[in-house]
């Protein structure tokens, strides 16, 4: 890709010149940010209310549920119905909610089921979303960019929205911060309303029979040996440093001595491995030789954990969360490989069913991880989580349909 002055352009400026891409990626930007406020806020004010830490474990549990049924059942409107349509609903939805959520006298019951609609309609959405991003993008290359961008805005907004959420709700209060959340979904609706074309429905439209779709998303990522490897890749996130280590980051690094500071430099050094194979891959790595990379990166995934074993000091461990964290590039190239291989009018419905067993699998290793650092030493469930990841990608990669599409065939 070449700019007007015959210089190469990158595919991370190309995309960000796209008028509706770059809508779409400030509207996710300001939804993220409004979601982390928003979890910091629900903490603090489930923890005033109840005076309990279990009460407040358990609403933010309630966060992990909705995918495993919002995946699978509702990914699917954004074939089925126009994505641009898809996206503003549940944007709008989300706004009432959070602002229902944000009255006085609501009780725990009410607020944990208004926030399990909220995370529901996350699951179209993000299906949506990704689903139009491959319209706007029908090239690997821009593609690949764009995902990455999403990926990096992720992991930013994780660690600046925890720290300034928590300014905020200081300054602000609870409830008034689920508002500032409510409406950072508004004016997310309001872009994409504004500046993001009417495309119609790339499936049959609403004619189309809910069940019937479902079935047949099944059928196509499950059936498929080369899709099926692609989603087995992308759920070996259960094991990886942004699941496991991040539920014991906490009394890992306060058993060693650290404090606040320690607990979000290791954090932040997860999140720079991932942003920078995110940059790297799409930079410097063409996309033929990605698809090489992409079982040698899940190997590092994991194994960056396992010489966590041997308890290495703090400054150590963050250098191989730093290495795992590069590791996790690869998932990265699964995605641009599965999403070129399902068809137009099946594309949110694939996505649903591979985010449902994401979040599942990333929900479960933290729990797990959390309660097994009561009875275990934190830098062994993270060890162990790596050796876990290891064995599981070795054992998928012994499959000839890993291997096949670890090099790029079907």
């Amino acid at each position: 890709m070449a700019s007007t002055s015959g210089r190469p352009r990158s595919p991370w400026s190309a995309v960000l010149a796209d008028r509706e891409y770059s809508t779409l990626w400030l509207a996710y930007a300001l939804s993220l940010a409004g979601d982390q406020l928003a979890r910091v806020a629900l903490a603090v004010l489930v923890f005033d209310s109840t005076g309990s830490a279990v009460a407040t474990a358990l609403v933010y549990a309630v966060t992990f549920l909705p995918w495993l049924v919002g995946g699978p059942l509702l990914a699917g409107l954004g074939d089925r119905y126009p994505r641009r349509t898809v996206l503003i609903v549940c944007d709008a939805l989300a706004a009432v909610l959070l602002a229902v959520m944000a009255l006085p006298g609501l009780s725990l019951l009410a607020l944990a089921a208004l926030l399990f609609l909220v995370v529901t309609l996350s699951a179209p959405f993000s299906a949506a979303r990704s689903a139009l991003v491959r319209d706007l993008f029908p090239d690997d290359e821009r593609y690949a960019a764009a995902v990455a961008l999403s990926a990096v805005t992720i992991q930013l907004s994780q660690v600046a929205g925890f720290a300034v959420g928590g300014l905020l709700v200081a300054a602000l209060g609870s409830r008034q911060a689920l508002l500032v959340d409510a409406g950072s979904f508004a004016v997310s609706a309001v872009l994409v309303g504004l500046r993001v074309r009417h495309r119609p429905a790339p499936g049959a439209g609403g004619g189309r029979r809910h069940w019937a779709d479902v079935r047949a998303g099944a059928r196509l990522v499950f059936g498929d040996r080369q899709l099926r490897a692609l989603t087995l890749f992308a759920w070996l996130a259960a094991f990886h440093v942004h699941s496991v280590p991040s539920g014991v980051v906490v009394p890992y690094v306060t058993d060693r001595g650290g404090g606040p500071a320690a607990i979000g430099l290791l954090l932040a050094a997860a999140t720079l491995g991932s942003g920078l194979a995110m940059v790297l891959l799409t930079t410097w790595v063409p996309p033929p030789r990605r698809m090489r990379l992409m079982a040698p990166l899940a190997i590092l995934a994991a194994a960056g954990l396992v010489p966590c074993l041997l308890d290495p000091p703090l400054p150590v461990v963050g250098l191989l969360w730093l290495v795992a964290g590069l590791g996790t590039g690869y998932q990265l190239v699964a995605n641009v490989a599965f999403v070129s291989a399902v068809p137009a009018e099946r594309r949110a419905q694939a996505f649903g069913m591979v985010s449902a067993g994401l979040a599942a699998g990333q929900g479960i290793g933290v729990v797990a991880a959390g309660a097994l650092a009561e009875v275990v030493d934190p830098a062994v469930v993270v060890g162990g989580a790596g050796i876990l990841g290891l064995i599981a990608v070795l054992a998928l990669l012994a499959t000839p349909s890993a291997r096949l599409a670890a090099a790029g065939s079907g």
